[in-house]
């Protein structure tokens, strides 16, 4: 496919990019050489081919779910400006 000045300034347009006159002709045939690779891409056969989200084969390390540390609340609300029962007191923000 190959793209004009019209067709990069549309796009410089759409994209909300200011583009110089002086430059259209050059992206113009930088944006068709990339429109014709993404062409080549589509007639690749892709049948069979699991989708991925990674070219690596790498899972992260899983750790066992367990409760740890917890039920401190002093130790929780040691730093809080105002602490009643165990909960957080803030100042209002919304009248």
């Amino acid at each position: 496919m190959s793209l004009d000045k019209a067709d990069v300034r549309k796009i410089a347009y759409l994209a909300r990019i200011k583009v110089p006159d002086e430059d259209l002709d050059h992206l113009a045939g930088e944006l068709s050489q990339i429109i014709d690779w993404v062409e080549q891409l589509a007639e690749v056969n892709t049948d069979g081919v699991e989708p991925m989200a990674s070219v690596s084969d790498v899972t992260l390390p899983m750790r066992e779910d367990v409760i740890t540390g917890g039920n401190r609340p002093a130790e929780v609300t040691a730093n809080a400006p105002e602490e009643n029962k165990g909960f957080f007191l803030v100042p209002k923000v919304v009248e």
